[in-house]
């Protein structure tokens, strides 16, 4: 699994968590798959085995969610997700008895949160992070509501989905099990999209329309949730409605906020001190602790305080404006854009280059992709800045790379 850009750290829990998920023969059949898609005539190859006990075993993979399984001509292309956003989630996503799913959850709490090595490699490694935030988008003045960019609203995510599924929150759910969840909803975490399409099908989640999906994410605001989804530009595979007290990307962004594990929206808060009561609103809502009260040093009034943002380590969600009920906060537009990655497959050549991992998606199985997947793959580093393909070049150890770039730069 550590040849995903997002592994997972090898772990006396980690063996007790894929115990419970995989058996024994499972995971043998499954630590040959590619981490590409692949259909079930290459996994026979791997395999050695015929084309109908092939099917046979990806379909009750897919039925465990351990695959994810979508129709493209007419035929079923597999995939192994990572374990995060991946398997681990799919395994708390719904009610089942035929894994303990208490266990499972103490298991999750204990390698993620008490060893903390598995969360610290999944969000704080390199430049390009696994999600992002989105904008409170009833917190957006006119004007920045007319520029917002559309794959910056969580609401055109659900307007642009080809499928769109709702499941349970595996993050709220695993507290539950531990006897520390909020009183957030449960049934309020969306999955679109290619990864939609397999979770519906095999009942990890609950297919939705776009009105039902644009009521949950009113619900979310209400519930002064934040929108925490894949850090993408085009279909979007995830969203997820995050409480500061349960929600690992959010625990990871107070833990280690130095290290930027979430990327932010492209907009900040703006503090009015003179309107600002020093309530306390927008600092209890903020799930990343980046609101305090400080003093106003008012000689006629020693007592008065006002809040205080702490720009390193706000995410630019705006809850503090939906809270404040003196307007005393608005939100403006960061000086320097966030970079969002184009889509999957940009953002996991990124991240795969941060966590020098790039080699394991192009030699996996020390089998060369074919020529129009290598293509693709070229096509996303030659658009990288110079210094994202030397590293890209090095991990490759590839004279054939090097020479095409010094090539594209003739």
């Amino acid at each position: 699994m550590n040849r995903f850009p997002q592994g997972a750290p090898p772990s006396e829990y980690l063996f007790k968590i894929l115990s419970i998920l995989f058996t024994e023969k499972e995971a043998e059949l499954v630590s040959t798959l590619p981490i590409k898609p692949f259909t079930s005539e290459k996994a026979s190859q791997i395999w050695k085995l015929d084309i109908n006990s092939t099917r046979k075993i990806l379909d009750n993979l897919a039925d465990k969610a351990i695959l994810v399984d979508v129709e493209k001509n007419g035929e079923s292309i597999y995939t192994l997700p990572p374990p995060m956003a991946g398997f681990f989630e799919f395994s708390l996503m719904r009610y089942t008895k035929d894994i303990d799913q208490k266990t499972l959850a103490e298991l999750f709490h204990q390698y993620m949160n008490v060893e903390e090595d598995f969360i610290r490699e999944l969000f704080t490694i390199g430049e390009t992070q696994l999600g992002r935030t989105f904008v409170h988008e009833p917190a957006l003045s006119d004007d920045d509501a007319l520029i917002i960019l559309d794959y910056e609203r969580a609401s055109e995510v659900i307007q642009s989905a080809s499928h769109m599924g709702v499941g349970i929150c595996y993050c709220r759910h695993k507290m539950h099990h531990m006897n520390k969840a909020c009183e957030a909803p449960l049934d309020i975490c969306m999955t679109f999209n290619s990864s939609a399409e397999s979770l519906i099908k095999h009942g990890f989640a609950r297919s939705v329309d776009k009105v039902e999906g644009m009521d949950l994410l009113q619900r979310a605001y209400e519930e002064n949730l934040v929108q925490f989804g894949e850090n993408v530009r085009e279909r979007v595979n995830f969203i997820c409605n995050c409480c500061g007290c349960c929600c690992e990307a959010l625990i990871a962004q107070r833990k280690f906020s130095a290290l930027n594990p979430i990327h932010t929206t492209n907009y900040l808060p703006v503090v009015d001190s003179g309107a600002c009561i020093g309530c306390m609103k927008c600092v209890d809502v903020c799930p990343v602790e980046a609101m305090t009260l400080i003093s106003t040093n008012d000689s006629k009034n020693p007592q008065k305080r006002t809040a205080r943002l702490n720009e390193n380590i706000c995410l630019g969600c705006g809850l503090c404006v939906r809270v404040c009920r003196h307007e005393a906060i608005k939100l403006k537009q960061r000086e320097q854009r966030v970079i969002t990655p184009m889509n999957s497959a940009h953002r996991v050549v990124l991240m795969a280059i941060d966590r020098g991992t790039l080699q394991n998606l192009i030699f996996d199985n020390h089998v060369l992709m074919s020529h129009r997947a290598l293509a693709a793959l070229f096509a996303v580093i030659f658009k990288l800045p110079p210094a994202k393909q030397v590293l890209a070049s090095k991990q490759m150890k590839s004279r054939y790379l090097e020479t095409l770039l010094r090539k594209m730069k003739v």
